[in-house]
């Protein structure tokens, strides 16, 4: 049950992300829902690739397709004048499909009974993966890669599995809870890892 829960609420994070990020870049109609499908569905497909899961399971999921296409099309209907603040809120849905979709991606490597490396894999390419290809899809610099500390949490979500730390119900809303929070601070406060940048040499001549 808390599998199918995680994978409705980063569903529903996810493809509102795609949704917004495509209204944005003054995506068409087809153009925001492909965007919202695709940030929703990308870390999974990467994740099953990855793991020896066929990708084809993806089709499997009709229910979450049709949340996602729901939540695509609530975002439409939304006024303008709120989509504006997306800004404000837009993070905080972005911290919540990371966290759940962090979580499903461990759940799933553990149950296949895969390492603790591959367990760590699946939770990071689950939960940033649909949106490193949301921000490749809109011409942005992916955010895992650039911004504040997202991947970290992810790893964290992928090690509490693992490692048995997080398996009861309880445990794993707890998780999630957590991880969402340390996002949300992350990007409240610029918390960033160490850039190692490539020094200039200026020829004289």
């Amino acid at each position: 049950m808390t599998w199918e829960v995680l994978s409705m609420i980063g569903t529903v994070a996810f493809a509102v992300s795609g949704a917004i990020v495509a209204m944005e870049e003054e995506y068409d109609i087809l153009g925001v829902y492909i965007l919202g499908i695709v940030t929703a569905f990308g870390g999974g497909a990467i994740r099953n690739l990855l793991i020896g899961v066929p990708v084809s399971a993806l089709w499997e999921q009709g229910l979450f397709f049709q949340i996602a296409l729901l939540s695509i099309t609530a975002v439409m209907l939304f006024p303008n004048n709120l989509l504006k603040h997306w800004q404000k809120w837009g993070n905080f849905t972005d911290a919540i499909g990371l966290s759940a979709f962090a979580i499903q991606g461990a759940l799933y490597a553990t149950e296949m009974n895969h390492p603790l490396s591959a367990v760590i894999v699946a939770a990071v390419l689950t939960g940033s993966g649909g949106g490193i290809i949301r921000d490749l899809l809109a011409r942005r610099k992916p955010l895992v890669l650039r911004s504040e500390i997202y991947a970290v949490w992810a790893i964290l979500c992928g090690f509490a599995v693992g490692l048995g730390i997080a398996s009861a119900s309880f445990e794993l809303y707890t998780l999630f809870i957590i991880i969402t929070a340390l996002r949300v601070l992350s990007y409240t406060y610029n918390w960033k890892l160490p850039v190692k940048r490539l020094g200039t040499s200026k020829s004289i001549g």
